[in-house]
């Protein structure tokens, strides 16, 4: 079987639905699998290797409060081309970009799969303009043979599709997060409580609400720092808010590349994402989790789903919360017994999402819509 891994979304940047990608490339390279990835190119100095194929281009795009991508192929030969030479058996679209998917469909004589990690329930646009929500339903429809969905709410949006559905999460690589891997020596000092922040720094990701929630940590507890990594259009505000109210040990560390993130949550004793909406599953979360820290933020709609049920629910606030957010976050930092229990909580609970259980589901759901379009004829 060969398997065609298709991103909707630039890998100039980082994100969780590349690090999905990758995730899931890797195992099934260990499993003996043919795959390559597809992914649009955004600058021509742009290089990732032999399974990479940098097809069409993208253009960043600002959507609802956070970056996104457009897509499209300007050369529909060279698409056409590549995707007779590859000859995939599977195509697997991670999101669906536009207008690139539908070039691809049009010429797609694969399985064609589906893992779509957006929370389109929760976008005003389409709240807004149901008509658009329509549309893409009507695409879908037509050719994909079978949707993944990261968390039970990104299939809100197909209740109508009538061909092969299941909730699949994301995975984690448990060889490379851990609380083992090194700490960041600057901030290693143990007289104070490392919070960590790590994404994008714009509107839906809340890093403002953290800021508000750390000025208020400040006037109880005299130990804490404010370790951020990630960058983004808000960036400047969030470093102005800093500098207006006087917050202490509050550092900006920019963007770091993927090898490097372990050792921030390895060296965090707390780690919070903030975000107020647009989250399907938290990619971040799994990871803190898997590093063995206790988690903190806010309870958005993938955050809530994720977390429903179990031990750390409780440590979600209601977004934009901002004291909310200050007492759950006050709650770990006075207290180590209850850290050292979340995190150990977190380590056990991460090991249901490893790559090799995940990709095997990933895998078996493959059989599961040829079988169905077969029998569709």
């Amino acid at each position: 079987m060969k398997v065609g891994l298709i991103s909707s979304h630039s890998f100039d940047n980082p994100g969780g639905v590349k690090n999905h990608i990758l995730g899931l490339y890797g195992e099934f390279k260990k499993k003996g699998i043919d795959v390559k990835i597809i992914a649009p190119r955004r600058k021509a100095s742009e290089d990732y290797g032999k399974d990479v194929i940098l097809l069409g281009t993208s253009f960043p795009l600002k959507f609802a409060g956070t970056q996104a991508d457009l897509d499209i192929h300007f050369n529909p030969l060279s698409l056409e081309k590549t995707l007779k030479e590859e000859a995939f058996d599977v195509l697997h679209f991670h999101n669906f970009g536009f207008p690139s998917a539908v070039q691809i469909l049009e010429r797609s004589k694969s399985l064609n799969v589906l893992t779509f990690h957006a929370n389109l329930d929760g976008s005003r646009f389409f709240k807004s303009l149901p008509v658009f929500l329509d549309l893409f339903n009507g695409i879908i429809n037509w050719k994909i043979d079978g949707i993944i969905g990261v968390a039970a709410l990104n299939l809100k949006p197909f209740r109508k599709f009538s061909k092969p559905k299941i909730v699949i999460p994301n995975g984690i690589d448990l060889k490379e997060f851990g609380p083992d891997k090194g700490l960041i020596r600057k901030f290693a000092s143990k007289d104070k409580i490392n919070i960590l922040f790590v994404g994008r720094i714009e509107e839906r990701k809340g890093l403002i609400y953290l800021l508000e929630a750390y000025k208020i940590l400040e006037k109880r507890f005299s130990n804490l720092r404010l370790i951020i990594v990630g960058s983004g259009p808000l960036k400047q505000e969030c470093e102005d808010f800093v500098r207006k109210n006087g917050l202490k040990e509050v550092y900006f560390e920019g963007y770091r590349k993927d090898s490097e993130l372990p050792r921030y949550f390895s060296t965090c004793d707390i780690f919070c994402s903030p975000a107020i909406f647009g989250e399907s599953f938290g990619i971040v979360l799994l990871e803190a989790l898997a590093s063995g820290k206790p988690i903190t933020g806010f309870s958005n709609l993938g955050y809530k789903e994720f977390m429903k049920g179990k031990v750390g629910e409780r440590f979600l606030a209601q977004p934009k919360d901002s004291a909310g957010l200050a007492q759950r976050l006050g709650e770990l930092v006075g207290n180590e017994v209850l850290r050292k229990k979340m995190g150990e909580w977190g380590l056990k609970e991460a090991q249901k999402y490893s790559w090799d259980k995940i990709s095997q589901r990933v895998l078996d759901f493959y059989e599961v819509c040829r079988k169905a379009k077969e029998k569709r004829g």
